[in-house]
């Protein structure tokens, strides 16, 4: 990879690098993709972030791309194997969640037209940059995740703590969060 300056989470490895250059903090408004995303983030809850990107193509497969209506509809069976993929996280309460969350997303799908709007809504449908000047200054969460952790909850999402969907927010490009000597600062700046 080019030698650019990153934000410093993400220098150890270049399959980082090339989350950070590619996909986080980039506005995403794409259903299927913030469903990824959630899932990733949920099972993501108390292990580090690239543990989830080494096995995120795992995930791929064994949940059906994470095509939510299938997700919905799994079976005991198929939960049984999931926590026999040793590609995944095989956390019991983890994989069963994604089950209910799938069918949540569903239903808010069903209330708002798309997960998209739902969770757009809360930022009036634009990122909110932050400008931080260091890692120091990112938060790892905010009163609005706070809010939002507390509404998915009240829907019957699991795993959703507001230091989950602050990690959401940042990787689905709700909020901006680059330092302020990334390049994709800069690059935002001058464009």
């Amino acid at each position: 990879m080019e030698n650019k300056t990153r934000c410093g989470w993400c220098l150890s490895s270049d399959l980082y690098k090339e989350y950070h250059d590619q996909e986080w903090g980039t506005p995403v408004y794409d259903d299927a993709t913030l469903f990824e995303f959630l899932i990733l983030e949920t099972f993501q809850a108390g292990l580090s972030w690239i543990t989830i990107l080494n096995k995120r193509e795992n995930f791929r497969k064994a949940f059906d791309n994470f095509d939510y209506k299938k997700i919905a509809q799994y079976s005991e069976d198929k939960i049984e194997e999931l926590l026999l993929d040793a590609g995944i996280i095989r956390n019991k309460l983890k994989v069963r969640s994604a089950v209910s969350n799938a069918e949540a997303f569903i239903k808010i799908q069903e209330e708002f037209g798309s997960f998209s709007d739902y969770i757009w809504k809360f930022t009036d449908g634009k990122p909110i940059v932050n400008n931080p000047k260091t890692l120091k200054d990112v938060p790892a969460t905010t009163p609005l995740s706070d809010e939002i952790s507390k509404d998915l909850k009240k829907r019957g999402f699991k795993f959703v703590g507001s230091t989950v969907i602050y990690a959401h927010m940042q990787a689905t490009g709700m909020v901006d969060d680059h330092v302020e000597d990334c390049w994709k600062t800069t690059t935002l700046l001058n464009s």
